[in-house]
């Protein structure tokens, strides 16, 4: 039992992040790097929304095998002030990342698409805020992630 949620856990995380690593470090600067042709942001837009399910599966996974795992680890989900100081970062970076990842699909997400048909010229300050947080938004969550998986390194030796 322990073995598979384990497998679980690692799959879902290795989905969510690998395909963060492709879509902010692969796919967003070859669209960058053709000036934004209009096909090119077509593709990001369709690979993103096409990934966008599989995260939330991937989440789903994560979010039920982890307190499973603590749990068959003899550490109480349910009372934080017993939890060791990496699970407590763990989590908490993980918090911030579902946050984050629920801001870009419902927040920027929608605003960046309709913000991207106007040209950049006839763009209003505020949008171009929204076009330049939805930017670095991904990258963050990237650098999160990555810290997750390193508290979960972590956690694993403890």
């Amino acid at each position: 039992m322990y073995s598979t949620l384990v497998v679980l856990h690692i799959l879902a995380a290795v989905t969510w992040i690998g395909g963060m690593v492709f879509l902010s470090l692969v796919l967003a600067p070859l669209v960058r790097g053709r000036k934004a042709a209009p096909e090119f942001m077509a593709l990001f837009r369709s690979a993103a929304l096409r990934f966008r399910p599989i995260v939330w599966v991937a989440i789903g996974i994560l979010l039920i095998t982890g307190p499973m795992l603590l749990s068959l680890r003899s550490i109480d989900v349910t009372s934080p002030a017993s939890w060791s100081g990496i699970v407590t970062v763990k989590l908490m970076l993980v918090a911030l990342l579902l946050f984050l990842t629920l801001l870009h699909d419902l927040v920027f997400g929608p605003r960046v698409s309709r913000v991207s048909a106007i040209p950049d010229s006839q763009r209003t300050p505020g949008e171009r805020i929204v076009f330049k947080t939805a930017r670095w938004l991904p990258r963050l969550s990237l650098l999160i992630a990555l810290s997750v998986l390193v508290a979960a390194a972590m956690l694993t030796r403890s």
